[in-house]
């Protein structure tokens, strides 16, 4: 049987083949279906063949309703046939994914009017799923025990039941308890410190079935830039302790909004240390008949772990619009750690000692071992911090050390970009003032393909735009009412950050003109449940910090772009380093980051022909004369910003 939508001539070049077909596709099938012939897509459909066929990475920066997405679809599925493994398309985050897989999405769209059967599994992040002991611990606890109760009755049978099971059977997923609000969700969903090795439950867990099931994907498996990153990074340790890797051999990958893949790498790279989770690791060894002086000092090493993420706490100070708090280094925390570290060694040694006497479980021995290995590393970074980040977070369970390199693109280059396959990036924001040196440089990439292209939209008719240069928030209030009367609601009220929008949410409570209007707020239940909301329900208003990149609603719904403030980045720990490592911070690291972010606002507004709307900016940086011309550069050919 032909896996191939053509005719296929073994003799002949597959990747020339399959550009034929995608052209014929693009020309003539789509067309006759009542799609637009668009030459920006053919352009790029045939910038790709090259990128597939000399097994390059490429720079596909193509402006909003280019249609990119079909074209890398299309040659990511052909190839995978051919090289019989599945292609990854990586997203910026779990919203992006949603809608790509969506009934009406692009995939839906190709299997119906092409006549593809095609086989799209998502492989979601592992946060997205229950962690059944943390329900555990959250149907024991106080806060919202009903709520986790009801979760747990309705699971599925077979994950309290021995019995065995017949047939894959999703569940646990974050969009399966969209009703949840963020806070929730996280008390019942898996987390960096659960340790799945030694988990009974694991071959139950929602999270392993689905692995289970997406790895077996002869086209497509969908996931986060995070969940593919968090994949490289684990790739060796998985391998050596037995483990299958996250995804399976793939044929190639494409980083949908990849200008945002540094920041995933980072955190795929990133050490996450916490004293109840060295304690709870630690105290398995004394299950065991173990030695006194092994005893001894484990308890030591308990009490030193509890001092020193006490002192953290307290030598950390909080940042504004951040939940990262900066850690002020001193000689007491530096002696603190190097005492920990001692204690570390003292344990080590021990352990080759009890190790000859096969008094405690070799499992259990060599979780205990590698946890004691990442945590003497982590340290060891921590008190070397020039090239890395380290910041403090707290929550109810405690102090977090959180440990990230500056630089990821030593590790990019070595474990993504010398793979001899095709690498596509696509965004319609990759280059900096007509140049890819920038992403290319941060992500370690020394020969990649590249090409630009515009959006086919008229701007110029369809967006209207106007700034207001204030940062008084009694005044911002006032032009929101008078500029959502405008639009009759219909907008989207895009953040910087969680704190402003939590301050604009309470702030409203007590303005009598916003309760003509139906708000949603992103964190109060599942982000496609609110997305989907939101754009059924014409006259509502969605509030969001995490949407200025991927959101597509076309049509009426969305007609106004509201911006509370200027998206530039915080001056929490990650971005300070980064000022720090430059002479002049403000033009090279938050005039970039905010003018990124700011054209991706702008290009949530107009997502078809029909299109129109208006956007509004409001920022007091807008009086500033370099960052008003900046803006005004970045705003599509023929739209004029008029000054509220």
């Amino acid at each position: 049987m032909n896996p191939y939508p053509f005719e296929f001539d073994p003799k002949q070049s597959f990747v020339q083949q399959a550009s034929d077909w995608i052209a014929d596709v693009f020309y003539e099938r789509l067309p006759e279906a009542g799609f637009e012939l668009r030459d920006e897509q053919i352009y790029m459909a045939f910038q790709l063949e090259r990128a597939y066929n000399e097994k390059q990475t490429i720079f596909a920066e193509a402006g909003v309703g280019t249609g990119k997405t079909f074209v890398y679809l299309l040659y990511a599925i052909n190839y995978a046939r051919y090289t019989r493994k599945p292609a990854i398309i990586a997203c910026a985050d779990e919203s992006l994914i949603e809608q790509l897989v969506k009934q009406e999405g692009d995939i839906a769209k190709l299997a119906q009017h092409l006549g593809l059967t095609i086989d799209a599994r998502l492989g979601k992040s592992m946060n997205q799923y229950i962690c059944l002991n943390k329900l555990d611990e959250a149907r024991a606890g106080i806060e919202d025990a009903e709520l986790y109760d009801e979760m747990y009755k309705n699971l599925p049978d077979f994950v309290n039941n021995p019995g065995t099971m017949k047939a894959f059977y999703p569940y646990g997923n974050r969009k399966d308890y969209a009703h949840l609000t963020d806070e929730q969700w996280e008390g019942a969903a898996w987390d960096v410190f659960q340790d799945c090795l030694v988990c009974n439950r694991r071959h139950r867990c929602g999270q392993t079935l689905s692995r289970e099931h997406y790895r077996k994907a002869a086209d497509i498996i969908i996931c986060s830039h995070d969940f593919y990153m968090e994949h490289v990074w684990t790739y060796e340790a998985r391998k050596r302790e037995g483990q299958m890797p996250l995804l399976p051999e793939h044929s190639s990958v494409v980083f949908d909004e990849g200008h945002l893949l540094e920041t995933a790498a980072q955190k795929a790279l990133t050490y996450k240390l916490k004293h109840h989770v060295f304690e709870s690791i630690i105290t398995r060894l004394l299950q065991g008949e173990i030695r006194e002086e092994l005893a001894v000092v484990i308890d030591e090493a308990i009490d030193q772990s509890e001092f020193l993420f006490k002192l953290l706490g307290e030598s950390s100070r909080a940042i504004a619009a951040s939940d990262r708090r900066e850690v002020i280094m001193s000689d007491e925390l530096l002696r603190e750690v190097n005492k920990f570290g001692s204690v570390l060694d003292s344990i080590e040694e021990e352990l080759v000692f009890e190790s000859g006497m096969y008094t405690i479980d070799p499992y259990q021995l060599t979780i205990v071992e590698e946890h004691i290995e990442m945590l003497q590393i982590a340290l060891n970074l921590f008190k070397q911090p020039q090239g890395l980040i380290s910041w403090v977070e707290e929550d109810n369970e405690g102090v977090t050390l959180v440990i990230m390199p500056k630089l990821v693109k030593e590790i990019l280059r070595e474990r993504v970009f010398s793979k001899n396959m095709p690498i596509v990036f696509s965004s319609a924001t990759l280059s900096v003032g007509g140049s890819f040196d920038y992403i290319a440089e941060s992500l370690g990439i020394q020969d990649a393909l590249s090409f630009t292209v515009a959006s086919p939209y008229d701007y110029e008719q369809q967006m209207k735009a106007a700034v207001a240069l204030t940062d008084d928030v009694a005044l911002k209030h006032k032009l929101t009412l008078e500029r959502l009367q405008q639009s009759e609601g219909r907008a989207l009220i895009l953040f910087p950050s969680k704190e402003e929008l939590q301050q604009f949410r309470t702030d409203m409570a007590h303005i009598s003109g916003y309760s003509q209007y139906r708000f949603l707020f992103e964190g109060t239940s599942e982000i496609s449940h609110l997305i989907s909301a939101f754009q059924n329900d014409e006259p509502s208003i969605l509030c969001a910090v995490t949407l200025w990149e991927g959101l597509d609603i076309p049509g009426p719904s969305l007609s106004q772009v509201i911006m509370w403030s200027l998206p530039f980045p915080p001056n929490d720990p990650v971005f300070a380093a980064k000022r720090r490592d430059t002479e002049k911070p403000f033009e090279n690291v938050d005039m970039p980051y905010m003018l990124l972010r700011l054209k991706q606002g702008l290009g949530r507004l107009i997502r078809g022909r029909e299109d129109s709307g208006i956007i509004t900016i409001y920022g007091q940086e807008l009086a500033n004369e370099l960052v008003m011309d900046q803006v005004k550069r970045i705003m599509p050919e023929g739209v004029q910003l008029e000054q509220l």
